[in-house]
C-alpha cells in the first residue's frame, strides 16, 4: 500500500507536506480533502483524523499521522532536511513550534478570511493584523543573519514557515515591507523546486 497524503491544497499546512514527499522523491497517493466543503468532518475521515484536521497521512502499514509539522518530520527522517547537529535540529523545532503558535494563526487566518471569505481587510479583527505583521518583523530578523531559518541549507524550518509566508499578500501584508523574508521566500522555493 502507497503512503496516503489527505490534503486540500488551498492549505499551506498541506502543501508542507506535498513538499517534502516531493523534495525527497517519497511516492503517495494524494487525495484531495476540502476543508471549505466539509470532506474533514465526515464520518469516514473523522474514523481516520478525530481531529477533523488535514493534512493527514496514512502510512504504508495502515497507521494515520496527523499535523503538518509531525508529519514532514516524519517523513524527512535521516534526510538532509534535518540538520544533523543536536543543537541546529533544536533550531529547526524551535521555529516550527513558532510557526504553529505565533505565525499561523495570525498569517494564515487573515489569508483565509480576504481570499476565500471574501472579507476586506479593514473586515478583519485588528490583532490578526498586529500579529501577522509582528510575526513577519520576527521572521526577517531571524534571516539577517543568514540564509535560511538554520544556517547556510534549507530545513523544515523553512518548509514550514514558507507555506503562508509566500502567500502573505493574499492576507494583506505586503512582503516588501520584510525584505530578507521576500529574498528567503525566493531562495526556499528554489531549493524546493515550488512555485
Amino acid at each position: 500500500m502507497a503512503l496516503r497524503i489527505f490534503g486540500d491544497s488551498i492549505s499551506g499546512n498541506c502543501l508542507k507536506v506535498k513538499w517534502v514527499a516531493d523534495f525527497l522523491g517519497i511516492s503517495y497517493v494524494w487525495t484531495e480533502t476540502s476543508v471549505l466543503n466539509g470532506q474533514t468532518r465526515t464520518p469516514e475521515f473523522l474514523a481516520l483524523n478525530p481531529a477533523g484536521q488535514a493534512p493527514l497521512i496514512i502510512l504504508e502499514d495502515g497507521r494515520p499521522l496527523a499535523q503538518s509539522n509531525a508529519i514532514i518530520t516524519y517523513l524527512a527522517q535521516g534526510s538532509e532536511l534535518i540538520p544533523a547537529d543536536a543543537y541546529d535540529r533544536a533550531r529547526m523545532l524551535e521555529w516550527m513550534f513558532w510557526e504553529q503558535y505565533s505565525h499561523e494563526p495570525y498569517v494564515a487566518v487573515a489569508r483565509f478570511q480576504m481570499h476565500y471569505l471574501g472579507k476586506t481587510r479593514e473586515d478583519l479583527d485588528e490583532k490578526l493584523l498586529v500579529r501577522g505583521a509582528a510575526a513577519l518583523k520576527r521572521l526577517d530578523d531571524g534571516l539577517a543573519a543568514s540564509p535560511f531559518l538554520v544556517g547556510d541549507r534549507v530545513s523544515l524550518a523553512d518548509v514550514a514557515l514558507v507555506a503562508y509566508t509566500r502567500v502573505a499578500h493574499e492576507g494583506g501584508f505586503d512582503l516588501s515591507d520584510y525584505p530578507a523574508v521576500k529574498a528567503w521566500v525566493a531562495r526556499v522555493e528554489a531549493a524546493l523546486g515550488i512555485a
